[in-house]
C-alpha cells in the first residue's frame, strides 16, 4: 500500500472566537452525515509534478471556485494518517482570511453511482462550506484531520 499525498489551506478568522472555514464532502456517501464529514479544502498531488504548496492553493481553487485569498501562508506541517483507500500524508497551511461561504462554487467528481449500475453520476466536491468555532470544527472534521485544529491554536497562542 502506497502512501498519497494531499494539501490544503485552511482559513481562519477572528470574531467573538477563532473560526475556520470547513467543506462539508459532497456526494451521496456524505448527504446525510454532519459528524466527522466536514473537511479542510484539500486534495491529492503528485509530489514529483508539483510543490506542496502549489497543490494546497490549486485544490483551494478546485474545490470552493475561488482562490486562496491574499494573507500570510501559516505552515501547520504534515499528518499522516489512514483513508479509505490507504495512508495519506496531509500538509496544511493556515491563511487569515474572511471569505463568503455563498460565494462558493465547487468543482465537481464522478463516480458510479447507485452502485454496480454501470452508470456515471456527477456530484459537488464539497456541497457547502461555513465557519465553525475550533471545538465545533472538532467534531465536524475527520479524525485524521483534527490534529490542524490544535496547530493552529498553539500558532497563534
Amino acid at each position: 500500500m502506497s502512501l498519497r499525498y494531499s494539501a490544503g489551506v485552511l482559513l481562519f478568522r477572528r470574531t467573538t472566537s477563532l473560526e475556520v472555514l470547513l467543506g462539508h464532502m459532497g456526494g451521496p456517501l456524505w448527504a446525510k452525515k454532519d459528524a466527522s464529514a466536514w473537511s479542510i479544502p484539500k486534495g491529492e498531488y503528485e509530489p514529483a509534478e508539483e510543490s506542496a504548496r502549489e497543490a494546497a492553493g490549486r485544490e483551494f481553487d478546485e474545490e470552493l471556485g475561488l482562490p486562496v485569498p491574499d494573507g500570510e501562508w501559516i505552515a501547520l506541517g504534515e499528518v499522516e494518517y489512514g483513508s479509505g483507500r490507504g495512508r495519506k500524508q496531509l500538509t496544511v497551511w493556515a491563511v487569515e482570511a474572511d471569505l463568503d461561504p455563498a460565494r462558493v462554487v465547487p468543482g465537481t467528481f464522478e463516480m458510479e453511482w447507485p452502485p454496480r449500475s454501470g452508470r456515471m453520476a456527477e456530484f459537488p466536491e464539497i456541497d457547502r462550506a461555513d465557519w465553525f468555532d475550533l471545538d465545533t470544527a472538532y467534531e465536524k472534521l475527520g479524525k485524521g484531520q483534527r490534529p490542524y485544529l490544535d496547530r493552529l491554536r498553539d500558532q497563534l497562542g
